[in-house]
């Protein structure tokens, strides 16, 4: 009986010392491999991912490296299971119904994990295409605020009234992404139709430029507030439209800004703000009158 397992056993040793020069260079060359083919992942979505001046070039870099992290993993768990099998093939184990086992459960999965992969897939080409990050203010769908956190699954978005949003990828449709360079601050300013225009374009050139030209504001505008045209004759105003170009999500303090010296500067220079007014007449007075 001894003597059967000894032979046994020295039979199963003999077959893995023939194999065994193959299975190690199967092992070095998947870690070859590994090696490479990170490295040439790597340069290649640094060369694909194009950098943008007007953006933090540290922020660019994490980008990068977060997808170079997913890919990485992703090529490395595939090449170490084509690694497997190989091994496994050398051992002389029939790996046909490992491999046919493993399409049934993929199967499975992607039945039922469908949902995850298309999330996954659009978070993918989400940070590929740069569509918006942390920080960031965006309508996704119906919903709007600031991107508070960005994974390959979900957008966590936080609104002005404080409610947070979770959104999956997958349910993504439209993105309106509001600081992408630069933001605008958009302002219609009426003024009553008795003051003039030429006096309100020179109040308001003249605030523009005295807030670029503040130090506590200079920082968040690319350029001085500044009268572009005549929007609107409406019912009781003269519609003017002042424009100017900010630093990301920073349109909103600005124009606060922009709004509050416009008000002490008309009430300065005598150009009067209107406010909507309603004529009543008397019927009753004017058939009497008749």
């Amino acid at each position: 009986m001894l003597e059967k397992i000894t032979t046994e056993y020295g039979g199963y040793v003999e077959g893995f010392l023939q194999v065994a020069p193959k299975i190690i260079l199967i092992g070095i060359g998947g870690f070859i491999v590994g090696i490479i083919g990170k490295k040439a992942l790597e340069k290649i979505i640094r060369k694909a991912i194009k950098g943008e001046p007007e953006l933090d070039a540290l922020a660019e870099t994490k980008r990068e490296n977060t997808l170079i992290a997913i890919l990485g993993g992703t090529f490395s768990v595939v090449l170490w299971i084509v690694v497997l099998l190989l091994v496994l093939s050398e051992l002389s184990v029939n790996i046909a119904p490992i491999i046919a086992s493993a399409g049934v459960v993929g199967i499975a999965v992607g039945f039922g994990g469908q949902y995850l992969i298309r999330d996954i897939i659009t978070g993918i080409f989400i940070l590929i295409e740069n569509q918006y990050r942390v920080g960031d203010i965006v309508m996704i769908n119906d919903l709007s605020g600031s991107v508070e956190e960005v994974t390959l699954r979900k957008t966590t978005l936080r609104s002005i009234d404080g409610d947070m949003h979770h959104i999956p990828h997958g349910e993504i449709t439209m993105v309106t992404n509001k600081s992408a360079r630069f933001s605008q601050v958009n302002i219609d300013f009426g003024i009553a139709y008795e003051s003039s225009i030429d006096a309100a374009t020179e109040v308001i050139n003249k605030v523009g430029q005295e807030i670029y030209n503040d130090p506590d504001w200079k920082g968040l505008l690319f350029e001085a507030p500044y009268f572009k045209r005549v929007q609107a004759l409406g019912d009781s105003a003269v519609v003017l439209k002042i424009l100017a170009k900010t630093r990301p999500g920073k349109q909103f303090d600005v124009a606060g800004e922009v709004r509050y010296r416009l008000k002490k500067a008309c009430d300065v220079a005598g150009i009067s703000i209107p406010y909507p007014q309603m004529t009543i007449h008397n019927l009753k007075k004017d058939v009497a009158g008749e």
